[in-house]
Protein backbone atom coordinates (compact mmCIF):
# COMPACT_ATOMS: atom_id res chain seq x y z
CA UNK A 1 0.00 0.00 0.00
CA UNK A 2 1.33 3.43 -0.94
CA UNK A 3 2.31 5.66 2.01
CA UNK A 4 0.25 8.81 2.58
CA UNK A 5 2.07 10.35 5.56
CA UNK A 6 4.28 13.01 3.91
CA UNK A 7 2.36 16.31 4.00
CA UNK A 8 0.97 18.10 7.08
CA UNK A 9 -2.51 17.03 5.99
CA UNK A 10 -1.40 13.40 5.73
CA UNK A 11 0.22 13.58 9.16
CA UNK A 12 -3.03 15.04 10.52
CA UNK A 13 -5.01 12.08 9.19
CA UNK A 14 -2.34 9.64 10.41
CA UNK A 15 -2.76 11.05 13.93
CA UNK A 16 -6.52 10.63 13.63
CA UNK A 17 -6.04 7.00 12.64
CA UNK A 18 -4.00 6.36 15.75
CA UNK A 19 -6.73 7.96 17.86
CA UNK A 20 -9.18 5.63 16.14
CA UNK A 21 -6.99 2.64 16.99
CA UNK A 22 -7.00 3.70 20.65
CA UNK A 23 -10.78 4.03 20.51
CA UNK A 24 -11.15 0.55 18.99
CA UNK A 25 -8.85 -0.97 21.59
CA UNK A 26 -10.91 0.68 24.31
CA UNK A 27 -14.07 -0.83 22.82
CA UNK A 28 -12.83 -4.40 22.91
CA UNK A 29 -10.87 -4.95 19.70
CA UNK A 30 -7.81 -6.82 20.93
CA UNK A 31 -6.25 -8.49 17.87
CA UNK A 32 -3.08 -6.47 17.30
CA UNK A 33 -3.03 -7.48 13.62
CA UNK A 34 -6.42 -5.88 13.10
CA UNK A 35 -5.55 -2.76 15.09
CA UNK A 36 -2.36 -2.34 13.08
CA UNK A 37 -4.24 -2.66 9.77
CA UNK A 38 -6.91 -0.17 10.88
CA UNK A 39 -4.11 2.24 11.70
CA UNK A 40 -2.64 1.91 8.22
CA UNK A 41 -5.59 2.29 5.85
CA UNK A 42 -6.49 5.92 5.03
CA UNK A 43 -10.26 5.81 5.50
CA UNK A 44 -10.56 9.46 4.46
CA UNK A 45 -9.61 8.45 0.90
CA UNK A 46 -12.61 6.10 0.72
CA UNK A 47 -15.25 8.73 1.53
CA UNK A 48 -16.51 11.78 -0.34
CA UNK A 49 -14.50 14.96 0.16
CA UNK A 50 -17.32 16.53 2.16
CA UNK A 51 -16.94 13.78 4.80
CA UNK A 52 -13.15 13.58 5.03
CA UNK A 53 -12.99 15.67 8.20
CA UNK A 54 -15.14 13.10 10.02
CA UNK A 55 -13.71 10.01 8.31
CA UNK A 56 -12.12 8.70 11.53
CA UNK A 57 -15.16 9.09 13.71
CA UNK A 58 -16.63 5.74 14.65
CA UNK A 59 -19.74 5.94 12.50
CA UNK A 60 -20.97 4.90 9.07
CA UNK A 61 -20.87 7.47 6.27
CA UNK A 62 -22.73 7.66 2.94
CA UNK A 63 -20.86 6.56 -0.19
CA UNK A 64 -23.64 6.98 -2.76
CA UNK A 65 -26.15 4.55 -4.28
CA UNK A 66 -27.98 4.55 -0.91
CA UNK A 67 -25.06 2.63 0.62
CA UNK A 68 -22.66 3.41 3.45
CA UNK A 69 -19.11 2.69 4.54
CA UNK A 70 -19.42 0.71 7.77
CA UNK A 71 -18.36 2.26 11.04
CA UNK A 72 -14.73 1.40 11.86
CA UNK A 73 -15.67 -0.65 14.92
CA UNK A 74 -17.79 -2.99 12.80
CA UNK A 75 -15.03 -3.34 10.19
CA UNK A 76 -12.55 -4.20 12.93
CA UNK A 77 -14.97 -6.56 14.70
CA UNK A 78 -15.77 -8.49 11.53
CA UNK A 79 -12.11 -8.65 10.54
CA UNK A 80 -11.14 -9.90 14.00
CA UNK A 81 -13.86 -12.56 13.84
CA UNK A 82 -12.71 -13.60 10.37
CA UNK A 83 -9.09 -14.06 11.47
CA UNK A 84 -9.98 -15.82 14.70
CA UNK A 85 -6.91 -16.82 16.67
CA UNK A 86 -5.34 -18.57 13.70
CA UNK A 87 -1.70 -18.25 12.74
CA UNK A 88 -1.05 -17.92 9.90
CA UNK A 89 -4.19 -15.93 9.01
CA UNK A 90 -6.62 -17.05 6.30
CA UNK A 91 -4.89 -17.24 2.94
CA UNK A 92 -7.84 -16.72 0.60
CA UNK A 93 -10.84 -14.56 1.53
CA UNK A 94 -14.11 -13.73 -0.23
CA UNK A 95 -15.86 -10.43 0.47
CA UNK A 96 -19.52 -9.99 -0.45
CA UNK A 97 -20.27 -6.29 -0.91
CA UNK A 98 -17.18 -4.36 -2.00
CA UNK A 99 -18.80 -0.98 -1.40
CA UNK A 100 -16.14 1.73 -1.61
CA UNK A 101 -13.32 -0.80 -1.09
CA UNK A 102 -12.37 0.05 2.49
CA UNK A 103 -12.90 -3.41 4.03
CA UNK A 104 -11.00 -4.87 1.09
CA UNK A 105 -8.08 -2.53 1.78
CA UNK A 106 -7.98 -3.59 5.44
CA UNK A 107 -8.05 -7.28 4.50
CA UNK A 108 -5.32 -6.67 1.91
CA UNK A 109 -2.87 -6.08 4.75
CA UNK A 110 -3.82 -9.28 6.57
CA UNK A 111 -4.46 -12.07 4.06
CA UNK A 112 -2.80 -13.35 0.92
CA UNK A 113 -5.59 -12.55 -1.53
CA UNK A 114 -9.07 -11.02 -1.40
CA UNK A 115 -11.83 -11.75 -3.90
CA UNK A 116 -14.61 -9.18 -3.67
CA UNK A 117 -18.05 -9.00 -5.32
CA UNK A 118 -20.20 -5.89 -5.70
CA UNK A 119 -23.69 -5.87 -7.24
CA UNK A 120 -23.73 -2.11 -7.95
CA UNK A 121 -21.53 -1.32 -10.93
CA UNK A 122 -21.07 2.33 -9.96
CA UNK A 123 -19.71 1.37 -6.53
CA UNK A 124 -17.45 -1.28 -8.03
CA UNK A 125 -15.78 1.28 -10.30
CA UNK A 126 -15.38 3.64 -7.34
CA UNK A 127 -13.71 0.86 -5.33
CA UNK A 128 -11.36 0.05 -8.22
CA UNK A 129 -10.24 3.68 -8.30
CA UNK A 130 -9.67 3.79 -4.54
CA UNK A 131 -7.63 0.59 -4.47
CA UNK A 132 -5.59 1.56 -7.53
CA UNK A 133 -4.74 4.91 -5.94
CA UNK A 134 -3.22 3.02 -3.00
CA UNK A 135 -1.40 0.54 -5.26
CA UNK A 136 -3.35 -2.39 -3.84
CA UNK A 137 -3.03 -5.30 -6.24
CA UNK A 138 -3.97 -8.46 -4.36
CA UNK A 139 -7.72 -7.70 -4.34
CA UNK A 140 -9.62 -9.14 -7.30
CA UNK A 141 -12.98 -7.42 -7.83
CA UNK A 142 -15.94 -8.33 -9.96
CA UNK A 143 -19.50 -7.22 -10.66
CA UNK A 144 -21.92 -9.93 -9.60
CA UNK A 145 -24.62 -11.32 -7.33
CA UNK A 146 -23.27 -11.78 -3.83
CA UNK A 147 -25.65 -14.64 -3.10
CA UNK A 148 -23.85 -16.72 -5.73
CA UNK A 149 -20.43 -16.21 -4.20
CA UNK A 150 -17.44 -16.99 -6.39
CA UNK A 151 -17.55 -20.77 -6.95
CA UNK A 152 -14.74 -20.72 -9.53
CA UNK A 153 -12.31 -19.63 -6.81
CA UNK A 154 -13.74 -21.67 -3.94
CA UNK A 155 -13.04 -22.96 -1.38
CA UNK A 156 -12.25 -19.91 0.73
CA UNK A 157 -10.53 -19.81 4.12
CA UNK A 158 -12.80 -16.92 5.07
CA UNK A 159 -15.90 -15.16 3.77
CA UNK A 160 -17.11 -11.78 5.03
CA UNK A 161 -20.51 -10.37 4.06
CA UNK A 162 -21.12 -6.63 4.45
CA UNK A 163 -24.91 -6.67 3.96
CA UNK A 164 -27.57 -8.69 5.75
CA UNK A 165 -29.43 -11.68 4.29
CA UNK A 166 -32.48 -12.87 6.20
CA UNK A 167 -30.87 -16.31 6.64
CA UNK A 168 -27.43 -17.83 6.13
CA UNK A 169 -26.98 -18.50 2.39
CA UNK A 170 -26.16 -22.16 1.75
CA UNK A 171 -24.42 -21.07 -1.45
CA UNK A 172 -21.80 -19.33 0.70
CA UNK A 173 -21.34 -21.99 3.38
CA UNK A 174 -20.77 -24.46 0.52
CA UNK A 175 -17.77 -22.36 -0.55
CA UNK A 176 -16.05 -22.50 2.85
CA UNK A 177 -12.90 -24.56 3.20
CA UNK A 178 -12.67 -26.96 6.13
CA UNK A 179 -11.94 -24.78 9.16
CA UNK A 180 -13.01 -21.68 7.24
CA UNK A 181 -15.11 -18.92 8.79
CA UNK A 182 -18.10 -17.05 7.39
CA UNK A 183 -18.75 -13.71 9.14
CA UNK A 184 -22.05 -12.01 8.34
CA UNK A 185 -25.02 -10.09 9.70
CA UNK A 186 -28.29 -12.03 9.52
CA UNK A 187 -31.85 -10.83 9.95
CA UNK A 188 -34.32 -8.18 8.84
CA UNK A 189 -35.81 -5.88 11.50
CA UNK A 190 -33.46 -7.42 14.06
CA UNK A 191 -29.99 -8.47 12.92
CA UNK A 192 -27.18 -10.34 14.62
CA UNK A 193 -23.55 -10.65 13.62
CA UNK A 194 -22.72 -14.35 13.26
CA UNK A 195 -19.63 -16.46 12.75
CA UNK A 196 -20.21 -19.76 10.94
CA UNK A 197 -17.26 -22.15 10.96
CA UNK A 198 -17.01 -25.27 8.83
CA UNK A 199 -15.71 -28.34 10.66
CA UNK A 200 -15.85 -31.11 8.09
CA UNK A 201 -19.51 -31.54 7.20
CA UNK A 202 -20.63 -29.64 10.30
CA UNK A 203 -21.34 -25.90 10.54
CA UNK A 204 -20.91 -24.26 13.93
CA UNK A 205 -22.63 -20.91 14.56
CA UNK A 206 -21.63 -18.27 17.09
CA UNK A 207 -23.58 -15.07 17.68
CA UNK A 208 -21.39 -12.04 18.39
CA UNK A 209 -23.68 -9.03 18.84
CA UNK A 210 -26.68 -7.12 17.44
CA UNK A 211 -25.90 -5.03 14.35
CA UNK A 212 -27.63 -2.99 11.65
CA UNK A 213 -26.72 -3.40 7.97
CA UNK A 214 -28.39 -2.69 4.66
CA UNK A 215 -30.11 -5.81 3.22
CA UNK A 216 -28.20 -8.22 1.00
CA UNK A 217 -30.06 -7.91 -2.29
CA UNK A 218 -29.94 -10.55 -5.05
CA UNK A 219 -29.06 -9.66 -8.63
CA UNK A 220 -26.88 -6.89 -10.09
CA UNK A 221 -27.39 -3.25 -11.03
Amino acid sequence: MTSHDDSPEDRHFAAQRQQLVSHLRGHGICDERVLWAMGQVPRHLFVETAYQDVAYEDRPLPIGQEQTISQPYIVARMTEALLGATEPPPRKVLEIGTGCGYQCAVLDLLVEHVYSIERLHALLEQAREHLAALAIHNCTLRHGDGFAGWPEEAPFDGIVVTAAPTSIPESLTAQLADGGRLVLPVGHAQQNLLVVQRCGNELRETMLEPVRFVPLVPGVA
